[in-house]
């Protein structure tokens, strides 16, 4: 069966701007235009549109998408697998934020007591989803999912002091690196306190370190643009500065 810009639009929820767009930028394209000059598309794009959409759902760019999607490796089979796995776990998270606010509420009203690592418990499952999504499939491939895993296991087992320390870590760490950033030297003492920071903030949520994995993840930092983009927001190669300071503390660089 073949549908119209308009018909498919309707049928997946989505705009007909919204597909032209698509056409334009290359991310999907119809099967054919018909004598009239009206796109058409059929199965193959209808489930490629599907898959876009499942995408969007999780908070990917269209740019990241079209890499995804028109990748050789692409496997659609797996790509819905995954799809599923991260639909569960954001449920399960859900579902545990809504646990969380139940036993608040019964807490308030006197009907139970509350421990303080019962309450941030939704919140750190937020924090583990939301890199999940950003960065999982590429931690997975590169260290394997035991490892993967058992970092998760690790932030949802911190107490509310260790989660503290854990954040207020972070904070200090991109602190005392854009203060290295100012100096322009990743040898330098301030920028060897950062990395030593980051190593340390490694630490909550690594089982075992390695320099090598230590350095490996630094790499990562200027080779993935989504790590590029969140440590550059504020301060452009500071990813690239991190990564040369964390080579340099790790006896790893050329």
């Amino acid at each position: 069966m073949e549908y119209t810009v308009q018909k498919l639009g309707r049928l997946a929820g989505v705009s007909a701007r919204t597909l032209r767009y698509y056409d334009e930028i290359g991310l999907l394209k119809p099967a054919r235009t018909n004598s009239a000059g009206y796109r058409l598309y059929g199965p193959a794009e209808v489930d490629r549109l599907q898959q876009i959409l499942f995408y969007r759902e999780l908070g990917l760019s269209l740019e990241r998408i079209k890499e995804i999607i028109t990748a050789p490796s692409f496997d659609r089979a797996a790509a819905l697998r995954e799809h599923r796995r991260q639909l569960l776990a954001r449920k399960e998270q859900l579902d545990l934020l809504i646990k969380n606010v139940d036993k608040s509420l019964a807490a308030l009203e006197g009907r139970m007591t509350m421990t303080d690592q019962e309450k941030f418990e939704g919140f750190k499952r937020e924090l583990i989803e939301e890199n999940e999504q950003k960065f999982g499939a590429e931690a997975r491939a590169k260290y394997g999912d035991a490892a993967v895993d058992r970092s998760n296991e690790m932030l949802m087992g911190m107490t509310k002091e260790q989660y503290d320390r854990f954040v207020q870590l972070g904070e200090e760490l991109m602190q005392t690196l854009k203060a290295a950033f100012a100096t322009g030297d990743p040898a330098g003492e301030l920028a060897q306190k950062a990395a030593d920071m980051h190593r340390q903030w490694l630490a909550f949520t690594w089982p075992h370190y390695s320099k090598e994995a230590h350095a490996g993840l630094a790499q990562m930092y200027v080779d993935d643009e989504r790590f590029t983009a969140y440590y550059d927001q504020d301060q452009p190669g500071l990813a690239k500065f991190l990564r040369d300071a964390i080579l340099i503390y790790t006896g790893m660089a050329n």
